[in-house]
């Protein structure tokens, strides 16, 4: 019979051995930031931890270069926990991916300890490219969910939450085209594609009145001609358009790209647009496995805070794609105070604290024990698996890790 408390027990002990290089992981990575597809460094990093303590690691799994791929047991549920750690242009790891990453290997370190006595599978999986690049969705593409059973992650914040409000995203470019002419001496010749670009942002503006409280669409200009004696004839905008789930996000964006179009039509202008794959799905947490993660990230003296009773926590992420093709969640670990928000200058000094140390280890134990609880404990793996084919039929879940375009774009 298996003892589940000696297996956690010892998943604590074996975080403990390999604190100070899952820390030195962490602080070598956040010294080192690096951008979507491009962090070398930390796959080096992080591979090599896991190679030197006797772990299998396939390098640039999948096709990827800087994905990986550690694979612990021969049966059993097969349970896969995944490591982030690209950076953010310009100020560096303001998001903790350091922390993801090597809490996410402290798990699975922890976790393939005591695969064989529990009668599992880890799957330690390197997944580049959060920000932005969808990483895990390229991953999905290419087949490294196929086989797996349920996965989990950690994300550091101000507050430790069961949950991430993560929403359905995709981004948008749009270049318009008018006619140069002299601004002075013959405007009357021109079309002014600054003025399409700038009407099309104040149809969004007026829009914004009239969406859903969670919804969100913000944008940038980033070409808006060249002198101002000269009706410019190219302008170009990004756009990022957010909705609490997939076909909302359909909706809102036949929506704004209305609106868009509409500022291109009024200048006398042509617009063109670029919908940028992969978008990135709303989370749908599995609620088994939150109950779990729950009770094993109080185990480490953590009191999780009800994310109901605080003001939404949103974002995206391409963590959301993975939860509509297996059970998943995505738990958030406290590292600094909840008025220091993620995505700033502020955060990253956290991501290279004490607490924030203290984020890689526990949120090591707690995934790695609530991994030992669905190979341990056949009623909770079965509990999880029966919650995703209930979003599943209830089309919470698509069963893709790929957002069609939809009719609307």
């Amino acid at each position: 019979m298996v003892d589940l408390a000696a297996a956690k027990d010892r998943i604590d002990a074996v975080v403990a051995e390999h604190a100070d290089v899952l820390l030195d992981a962490s602080h070598r990575i956040h010294e080192h930031p690096e951008l979507g597809f491009e962090e070398h460094h930390a796959h080096g990093v992080l591979a090599s931890v896991l190679e030197d303590v006797g772990l299998p690691v396939t390098r640039s799994a999948y096709g990827v270069p800087t994905a990986f791929e550690s694979v612990v047991g021969t049966g059993g549920p097969r349970i896969a926990v995944l490591c982030e750690y690209d950076a953010l242009p310009g100020i560096g790891h303001a998001c903790g991916h350091n922390i993801i990453g090597t809490a996410g290997i402290g798990a699975g370190i922890a976790a393939a300890a005591v695969a064989e006595e529990l009668g599992g599978t880890v799957v330690i999986l390197g997944t580049p490219a959060e920000e932005g690049g969808g990483g895990k969705v390229v991953l999905a593409e290419r087949g490294a969910f196929e086989q797996v059973d349920a996965a989990l992650m950690v994300h550091p914040a101000g507050l430790d939450l069961t949950r991430f409000g993560a929403i359905a995203i995709q981004q948008l470019e749009v270049t318009y085209h008018g006619r140069a002419a002299h601004a002075a001496a013959a405007p009357q010749a021109g079309r002014n594609a600054l003025d399409a670009a700038v009407l099309g942002y104040v149809n969004v503006a007026a829009l914004r009145q009239h969406i859903r409280p969670d919804e969100r669409i913000h944008g940038i200009f980033t070409e808006a001609g060249e002198a101002p004696n000269v009706v410019p004839a190219r302008a170009a905008a990004n756009w990022y358009v957010r909705s609490p789930t997939v076909r909302g996000l359909h909706k809102l964006k036949a929506r704004v790209l209305a609106c868009l179009q509409a500022g291109a039509d009024a200048a006398g202008c042509t617009m063109e647009h670029v919908w940028l794959d992969p978008a990135y799905a709303d989370m749908v947490d599995n609620e088994p496995m939150i109950d779990l993660y729950r009770t094993n990230i109080e185990r480490t003296g953590r009191t999780i805070t009800d994310p109901v009773s605080l003001d939404a926590v949103i974002g995206s992420t391409d963590m959301g794609n993975i939860s509509h093709i297996v059970p998943s969640i995505h738990p958030m670990i406290a590292v600094s105070p909840p008025t220091v928000a993620i995505h700033t200058a502020d955060f990253v000094r956290y991501a290279r604290s004490d607490d924030g140390d203290r984020a890689v280890l526990d949120g090591a134990r707690a995934m790695a024990a609530t991994v030992a609880d669905l190979w341990a404990r056949p009623e909770a793996m079965a509990a999880t698996t029966e919650a995703f084919a209930a979003a599943r039929a209830e089309g919470r879940a698509t069963g893709s890790a790929t957002i069609g375009a939809g009719p609307e774009a």
